[in-house]
């Protein structure tokens, strides 16, 4: 078990802490084995009836993957990465399948910063998840901005927003609070900070199956504090504009729009990879009409083969490790980005027998 995860169980309620508050409880391999293991014991523990999942740190509930750890790693063999690394994608992906398929109330407290995998591991599946927000909550799958694309079944759960929400969040990357949450489907409820002690209260009452209800009892007086929704603000604009058809006709739309929004969306979209923006906008095509076994396999696929090409290392360099914020993308414009190379990072990686999550099931 990881020193950065902590467990506890009362009163049939189980929780588990990420504890790694100096890297804003990113995960490590090690923390994805132990709350895979964890989640594994008490999925058939009767003593257990429903699991909350939070952060130790008011910053965040967690900010995804450890990517220092993949730089590090990967630069040891930068063509092909490292056991390791490919070993943390298997089983992170392992962990978000699990996640989706809990069988019992899965709460997340989204507290703070909620990214990447920090939103694999809180985006459980529909018949499960109860997910907490509040005011200090800043959610986003930025992973177009190292390099990568927005993974751990993004290209399922992304997919399914309404309109092309879903795709101004995973192509864009744009971070994204409490109310946009909310009004995007990625959030249940909205418990302010000063409110947290008391939600506390309610979590460790018991209740099992009862816990969801409990929450969204509690929950509802806050609704109307949320605040209003920059998306729900801005939804015509991101339909219309992610609406274009590829990624090349979304700048082109932007471009000819001399919005605030426009302009915004355009300026963040200039410092993402131009490859990785069109994978991630392929994914979510692809994504829509599978499940969420058959995404995940697809994405672990898909980081195989950009694990071989070298953009994340240069990615989490720019943004991480000397920060100078200007990486060298390859290819570098989005004009140059081809049909072929998009193609090759979904092509699969494996015959369908060898390929690492082949026993994944789940119709949805």
């Amino acid at each position: 078990m990881s020193a950065h995860v902590l467990t506890a169980v009362s009163d049939g309620t189980a929780v588990i802490t990420l504890d790694r508050p100096r890297a804003l409880n990113s995960l490590s391999l090690d923390m994805v084995r132990a709350v895979t293991q964890t989640l594994l014991a008490w999925r058939d523990d009767d003593a257990v009836q429903a699991v909350v999942i939070r952060g130790s740190t008011e910053k965040a509930f967690c900010a995804g993957g450890d990517i220092r750890f993949f730089h590090d790693l990967g630069r040891a063999t930068p063509q092909q990465g490292s056991a390791l690394v490919e070993d943390f994608f298997t089983e992170e992906y392992a962990l978000n399948h699990l996640v989706h398929h809990y069988p019992k109330p899965y709460i997340a407290l989204m507290d703070g910063v909620v990214m990447g995998g920090g939103m694999g591991v809180a985006q459980a599946g529909p018949q499960s998840r109860v997910r907490i927000v509040t005011e200090r909550t800043r959610m986003a799958m930025p992973e177009t901005n190292i390099g990568l694309f927005p993974d751990v079944g993004a290209s399922y759960f992304l997919s399914r927003l309404p309109g092309r929400l879903g795709l101004y969040l995973g192509v864009a990357g744009a971070t994204i609070g409490a109310a946009d949450a909310l009004y995007a489907g990625l959030a249940d409820h909205y418990v302010p900070v000063a409110d947290l002690t008391a939600l506390e209260g309610v979590l460790s009452s018991g209740g099992g199956d009862r816990l969801p209800g409990a929450i969204a009892a509690f929950a509802a007086p806050f609704k109307a504090a949320v605040g209003t929704s920059a998306l729900e603000r801005n939804r015509a604009a991101i339909d219309h504009h992610f609406g274009a058809g590829s990624v090349p006709a979304i700048m082109a739309s932007l471009q000819a729009d001399d919005s605030d929004f426009a302009r915004a969306t355009l300026a963040m979209m200039a410092t993402r990879s131009p490859l990785m923006m069109c994978v991630a906008y392929a994914l979510q095509e692809q994504g829509a009409a599978m499940s969420m076994a058959d995404c995940l396999r697809m994405e672990r696929a898909a980081v195989r083969r950009t694990l071989e090409n070298g953009q994340v290392i240069e990615g989490i360099r720019a943004l991480v490790i000397d920060k100078d914020h200007a990486p060298r993308w390859e290819p570098a414009a989005l004009a140059d980005v081809t049909e072929v190379m998009v193609r090759q990072i979904l092509a699969p990686a494996w015959p369908d027998h060898a390929h690492p999550l082949r026993h994944f099931h789940g119709a949805a």
